[in-house]
């Protein structure tokens, strides 16, 4: 067992992304961003599944809007290209995991 500590920063910063788990298979990352940060478009090889713990994330994908809370989630196929930006202060975890 471990517990995976993942505080604030965005006292510190207006950004913040790390990688706070690693295994073979799957990954998961913390995002966070004061409102209107936002992450490049990009794409992952493996699927996705996106939790917004705080705030509410306007991501676009493939072209596609859709706003993400703390009331829903979001899965991604792999190879999916997408961006997002923080409509609100936001704590977000990103999971990927092989198909």
């Amino acid at each position: 067992m471990e517990v995976i500590p993942t505080p604030s920063k965005l006292i510190e910063k207006a950004k913040h992304l790390e990688k706070v788990v690693s295994l073979p298979q799957a990954a998961i990352m913390n995002i966070q961003l004061k409102a209107g940060e936002e992450v490049a478009e990009h794409h992952s090889e493996r699927d996705v599944i996106i939790v917004v713990r705080k705030g509410i994330v306007r991501f676009e994908v493939e072209g596609n809007e859709v706003f993400v809370s703390p009331e829903n989630l979001l899965h991604m196929a792999p190879f999916e290209k997408h961006s997002l930006r923080a409509i609100e202060d936001a704590d977000i975890l990103v999971f990927q995991v092989e198909s």
